[in-house]
Parts: C-alpha cells; structure tokens; sequence
C-alpha cells in the first residue's frame, strides 16, 4: 500500500514516522476510496457501478490487483461461510466480466448481506487494514511489538474520525486521494529489493 517506497526512502524509519504515515492513509486512501465506497454500497448505489469507479480511481497496479485478490478470496469465502443472494449476485456479475471484484466491496456485500450496521461495517474494514499494515510494519522497519500496540492503540482515533468523514463525504469526493500516496504505490513495483505485496 505504499509504506514500504516511505520505508526506502528513509521517511518511515520508528513509531513516530510509522504512525504519521498511518494517520495519512486512513485518512485520505481508506477514507475517501475504501470507506466511501462501503458507504455508498450501504446507500443502494450498484456494486457494478462502484466496482468501475474504484478500478478506474486505483492508480497503482499493485494495489488495484491487490484490491482484486483478495476480494476474489473474500467472495470465494463469503459464499461458503455466509452465503447470500446479494453476494452470489455480485459473484455473477464477477464472472460474467461485468465487474473486477474489489476487497471493499464484497465485504461491504457480506456486511450488509448479514444486516451489520454501516458504522460498525466500515469500522471493522477500516481496522482490520490498519491491523495488517501494523503487522507489515513491526517486521519491515522494525518496530517491535509494543510499539505496534501503541500504534494501533493511536489509530483507534483516527478510525473514528474517518468514519465521520466518510458520512459526510458526496459522490465527488470519491477516489480524492494524496497523489503522494499513490506514487509511492507505483514506485513499489519498481523497487529494487520487496518485503511485501501490496
């Protein structure tokens, strides 16, 4: 997702650095791309509809194939463990070629298919990345782990704002993120030596 290009670079480096690049991704990427997207989803927009958007607005091509995988793997899982209409319909619409598969999405799917509150949805979604992320980071940098419990302990706050944003974000909003994040995204595939895939 970018943080390891900062890594490279010198700009992430300890906890401070770590949690300051953190903040800024919750706040622009998760809020304006991830977030909104769920929100949207959660309002009766199309998936198809937000399925296009967000394959044309994810610049990088590590992290839209990323956003790929792993949301194939979350429709494949969902289907088994917490099988829906919604979610078989989004599923089809995957494999008719109507529609790419985003992570957000099929778990905005599954959420809403298991009538989960948006709030508590996109708070779990926003979470469970910074999470990854935290762990990424504890071994990448290194941080060790106390320092990756304070982090996701300070990030709790920055999730809560987000998901206020996110309800206040319009259509136009969506896909608004840090050029400066997503060139780091580009510059990681081209990196010499990678610990991660985004």
């Amino acid at each position: 997702m970018g943080f390891e290009s900062y890594i490279e670079r010198g700009l992430v480096c300890d906890e401070t650095t770590f949690s300051a690049w953190l903040h800024a991704f919750i706040a622009q990427q998760l809020t304006y791309s991830d977030g909104v997207a769920i929100r949207f989803l959660y309002e009766g927009v199309e998936v198809g509809l937000l399925d296009g958007v967000l394959s044309g607005q994810l610049l990088a091509r590590e992290v839209r194939e990323a956003s790929l995988k792993m949301g194939g793997r979350l429709l494949e899982i969902g289907s088994e463990v917490f099988p829906s209409g919604e979610l078989e319909g989004y599923r089809e619409l995957v494999r008719g070629g109507g529609a790419s598969g985003h992570q957000p999405l099929a778990f905005g799917v599954i959420a809403r298919s298991l009538e989960v509150p948006f709030e508590e949805a996109v708070s779990a979604y926003l979470f469970a990345t910074v999470t990854s992320l935290t762990q990424n980071a504890v071994r990448a940098i290194p941080l060790g782990q106390n320092a990756g419990q304070r982090v996701l302990r300070d990030a709790h706050d920055a999730v809560a704002t987000a998901i206020n944003v996110v309800a206040q974000l319009c259509w136009d909003d969506f896909g608004a993120v840090s050029p400066g994040l997503e060139i780091s995204q580009m510059r990681h595939e081209r990196q010499r030596a990678r610990m991660f895939m985004s």
